[in-house]
């Protein structure tokens, strides 16, 4: 491909464009409003993380997440395109007031509000999500949660980090 001033002003607007579907679909999903996984999410998403193909997949992960937070709530950090793909750094709050369904085991409400940074990488065609990536701290929601803790030398470990 010869590089001129016009395809590189595609590649940008494409990223730009791209980062404001991701936009569209982390507040469509904020809002609770799961229509924007018919709107933006392709029937056949791959989700690399659980290793699972399927737009309904990919949405009953939500649903369970807002069952057991109802009011859990994913705020953008940072955001970056690049061709295809979109990086997107997020702080998730919530407060576990529900059962939650943690894949197939059952954890009843604690009360306990949860913090969790995650970074998502999504990759796009022709406006939709196809595949994505996810890299979060599983271990510490459920640490926040009360659901398990650190063992007296891992305790002890920790304090070093705070």
């Amino acid at each position: 491909m010869t590089i001129s001033a016009e395809n590189c002003e595609e590649y940008v607007n494409t990223a730009e464009v791209n980062k404001t579907i991701i936009r569209k679909f982390i507040a469509g999903y904020n809002s609770r409003n799961m229509d924007v996984f018919e709107d933006l999410v392709t029937p056949d998403y791959f989700d690399h993380l659980f290793q699972q193909r399927g737009r309904d997949k990919f949405k009953e992960m939500f649903t369970m997440a807002f069952e057991g937070f109802p009011d859990w709530y994913e705020a953008i950090e940072d955001i970056i395109a690049e061709g295809d793909k979109v990086w997107v750094r997020i702080k998730a709050t919530g407060t576990h007031t529900k059962e939650w369904n943690l894949f197939g085991v059952s954890v009843p409400p604690t009360g306990n509000k949860i913090e969790m940074n995650m970074v998502f990488i999504w990759r796009l065609e022709n406006g939709k999500l196809v595949e994505g990536w996810e890299v979060d701290d599983n271990l510490e929601i459920l640490k926040q949660m009360g659901v398990v803790d650190y063992t007296e030398s891992g305790k002890e470990f920790m304090t070093v980090f705070k």
